[in-house]
């Protein structure tokens, strides 16, 4: 999966000219940051392409240039959008655009070092399969081509605006920028607005075999869809990104401002200094203890840049070989393994546990100190990943930047962590969290339209696949539920007969598309219709819960509800005809709180952990009213 990067040989007055470039041409911008490989450590990962295990490079050669509620100090609504897949499993975390009237869905790779958005064009014969169809201009009453102006560079008949992308491993991506209708999602306050993109006619290499359609630029430039949306005083000059954890993809994205956490932490924004979001780091701290550098050694060359397409975070040599000697330190009774790739060496450690929740009682703490002593707080899942051959083995996520200056932090430093680019005000925020239950942690209410309706069969909630007004699907729960089984109703086009042999395949190619266990995948019912099957699946939690996180239903239902889930071809065509869910039948009996004493681990489901009081009732270590299995 690793993508080894490409030294850019750019010197100061060359990147500086390629800037000014990019402020007075929206057509083109300066080249990527991309900082090179070395013998022996895992190459940095700038927005994989498509999830991939090869070593390759990419660098642009030419580039177009209420949670609580929206921003207090403004006005204007925000776009609340989610997020899907895994930057570490599948190699980039992707949103969803709506284009065009009827408006046609894209899946579209989250970039904040690219500058323009493009889908994939119907006239292109020279593009890949990807998740969804090509944008069809045709069909959209409201697509008009961009026409060859001043501001941009013009096809060989001088009539419209075009762009292109190349990249280092010689893929590349071509074709006429357009402007349309673009939807944000159900859960957008922002109405649909019109901005210029790109619709390519050609894909070469990695970008034609990429699951995901295209990409969305959030980097600083005028073909930005921040910058679009800003410039026509819709939103604020600001949007948001976060990113799940270890155990949990997908999350969460807002264009436009909100209002702070009151425990955000923020860094300066050096917006004058490169286009890429710089921030001021000028400490690390490792168990408590300040590593001993100057601070100078995080502002060489590009200074600190915070990229949402990186995966893995990349330090300077001086800074790296100190970071790694403390680490190292605070686990010298840990068994030190090879890593899973033996093309790199990665720095791993066996533990007794596999529980992410613990892995904070092995591993140290480590801080990133900003200006004015700003602290964030990185947990061991933002600087370690999973070992994938070794169970309960972990290794280091943080790598050396050969003999490059920049230090470059890439998603898996802020895992769990809300992080908002606030380019008004020349800052960047973080906030610890559960991005999984981002809305929520921040008491964001009505933001997604229920649409349950009673079956009458207990307490299930029920719904069909429905569309919203700008295209984007409903899925909604009662807000106390715990969920115990999602139902879903699937039809296939295959015939009963030929696809009897073959159910259990099929549960399996769906356990996997889903990322659940086999074992949670029941078959129900399984009928004929016509020359199409019916198929009644029970999704169940795994053996280590007693429910299944809102979030994480969500994810299951859209994956099938948007075509996400990519079935082999003899399984033919299938539509995900009806969904419920239904609650949990394990969440224990309401307890009430006691003096805590004589206590031993109990599992407390709604806050915390509960102990045993030897008077035989439970008694809650947090002092709260909660659940406890039974």
């Amino acid at each position: 999966m690793a993508r080894a990067l490409v030294n850019l040989a750019v010197g100061t007055v060359v990147f500086f000219l390629l800037f000014l470039l990019s402020q007075s041409n929206p057509s083109t911008s300066p080249p990527r940051l991309l900082p090179p490989p070395h013998h022996g450590a895992r190459p940095a990962m700038v927005l994989p392409l498509f999830p991939s295990s090869k070593n390759s490079s990419r660098t642009f050669l030419h580039s177009h240039r209420h949670l609580l509620r929206s921003d207090s100090h403004s006005s204007h609504p925000n776009a609340r959008m989610r997020l899907y897949d895994d930057l570490l499993l599948n190699g980039y975390y992707t949103t969803r655009l709506w284009i065009g009237t009827p408006p046609q869905q894209f899946a579209l790779i989250v970039d904040t070092g690219s500058t323009v958005t493009y889908v994939p064009c119907a006239t292109c014969e020279q593009c890949g399969r990807h998740q969804d169809p090509k944008f069809q201009p045709d069909l959209s009453s409201t697509y008009q081509p961009v026409k060859c102006n001043l501001d941009c560079n013009c096809d060989s008949d001088r009539v419209q605006c075009i762009y292109e992308r190349q990249y280092a491993e010689m893929s590349s991506s071509s074709g006429v920028l357009g402007e349309d209708i673009i939807s944000f999602g159900n859960q957008s306050e922002l109405v649909p607005q019109r901005a210029v993109f790109g619709c390519e006619n050609e894909e070469t290499g990695d970008l034609y075999s990429q699951h995901a359609d295209g990409i969305m630029g959030l980097g600083r430039g005028d073909l930005s869809v921040v910058d679009q949306l800003v410039e026509k005083g819709v939103i604020s000059d600001s949007f948001s990104l976060c990113y799940g954890g270890m155990d949990i993809g997908g999350g969460a994205m807002v264009l436009g401002g909100i209002s702070a956490p009151s425990d955000m932490v923020f860094s300066y924004a050096d917006p004058v200094r490169s286009p890429y979001y710089s921030i001021g780091l000028k400490e690390i701290h490792v168990a408590g203890k300040q590593l001993s550098l100057n601070p100078s050694v995080f502002d060489g060359k590009y200074g600190t840049v915070l990229d949402s397409g990186t995966t893995y975070a990349y330090l300077p040599e001086p800074a790296f070989l100190a970071f790694k000697e403390a680490i190292l330190k605070e686990l010298n009774g840990l068994k030190q393994i090879r890593g899973p790739d033996p093309n790199y060496s990665d720095i791993c450690f066996s533990t007794a546990s596999s529980d992410v929740s613990e892995l904070s009682k092995t591993f140290p703490t480590v801080e990133m100190v900003f200006g004015h002593q700003q602290k964030l707080l990185l947990s061991p899942e933002n600087y370690l990943f999973r070992h994938s051959k070794v169970h309960g083995a972990y290794c280091l996520g943080i790598f050396q930047n050969e003999k490059d200056p920049t230090t470059l932090l890439g998603g898996i430093i802020v895992r769990n962590t809300l992080v908002t680019y606030d380019r008004e005000h020349s800052k960047i925020g973080f906030w610890k969290t559960n991005c999984s239950e981002l809305w929520e942690r921040l008491h964001i209410t009505g933001a997604l339209s229920p649409t349950p309706s009673s079956s009458g069969k207990g307490n299930s909630t029920e719904s069909p696949t429905t569309t919203a007004s700008d295209g984007s699907p409903h899925y909604d729960f009662p807000g106390k539920i715990q969920i115990g089984k999602i139902i879903l109703d699937m039809s296939l086009s295959t015939n009963h007969s030929y696809l009897k042999p073959q159910i259990n395949k099929l549960t399996e190619f769906i356990a996997k598309e889903l990322d659940v266990n086999a074992s949670q995948v029941h078959l129900l019912n399984f009928t004929s219709e016509g020359n199409s099957s019916l198929v009644r699946l029970a999704i169940v939690p795994s053996d280590s819960s007693t429910y299944i996180y809102k979030e994480t239903a969500r994810n299951i239902i859209s994956r099938l509800a948007e075509h996400r889930v990519k079935l082999p071809d003899t399984f033919g065509n299938y539509q995900l005809v009806q969904w419920k869910v239904e609650p949990s039948t394990k969440q224990g009996k309401k307890v009430t709180v006691y003096e805590c004493k004589d206590m031993v681990g109990a599992k407390l489901y709604g806050g915390g952990y509960g102990s045993y009081h030897n008077s035989g009732d439970w008694i809650i270590s947090l002092w709260s009213v909660g659940y406890v299995e039974t």
